[in-house]
């Protein structure tokens, strides 16, 4: 996949990132909901990706925290930071960048997502249960 060269609102950030998948998830949990005042498009990066400027983050559950600039809000990325196979997966918001060039193969809390928007099309769709499913322990007795 290409390389990818973004911004946040203001410019203060710049964030290059490389796509591991050709394909765009929404995120419809409530706190994607309060962050981006409808839902969280991202995708999934691959390990390398580089943001510069004035990033804050905030710890945003027991399993991840989300990433912002400090100058204009603009959401950057969402990182999971609970030990296990997930930890460290990251998801750069998609509108930091002109074009990804993919489509929307995801989305998550499909029952939490409010009945005024949809997106046409099909697409894998999680409910919240299966959501979290994947950041419990797994039932071999592994603290993941």
């Amino acid at each position: 996949m290409p390389e990818l060269q973004g911004q946040c609102m203001c410019g203060a950030v710049t964030v290059t990132a490389t796509p591991a998948k050709d394909a765009l998830g929404a995120c419809h949990c409530d706190q994607c909901r309060r962050w981006t005042s409808s839902m969280l498009v991202s995708f999934q990066a691959e390990e390398g990706y580089a943001a510069l400027g004035p990033v804050k983050t905030f710890t945003s559950s027991d399993w991840a925290e989300r990433a912002f600039c400090a100058e204009c809000g603009s959401a950057l990325w969402y990182r999971v930071t609970a030990p296990g196979d997930m930890h460290g997966h990251t998801e750069i918001a998609a509108g930091l960048f002109e074009d990804t060039g993919h489509g929307l193969q995801l989305e998550l809390f499909i029952d939490k997502k409010p009945k005024g928007y949809a997106f046409a099309g099909e697409r894998k769709q999680m409910t919240k249960a299966e959501v979290e499913a994947m950041f419990a322990p797994s039932e071999e007795g592994d603290s993941q």
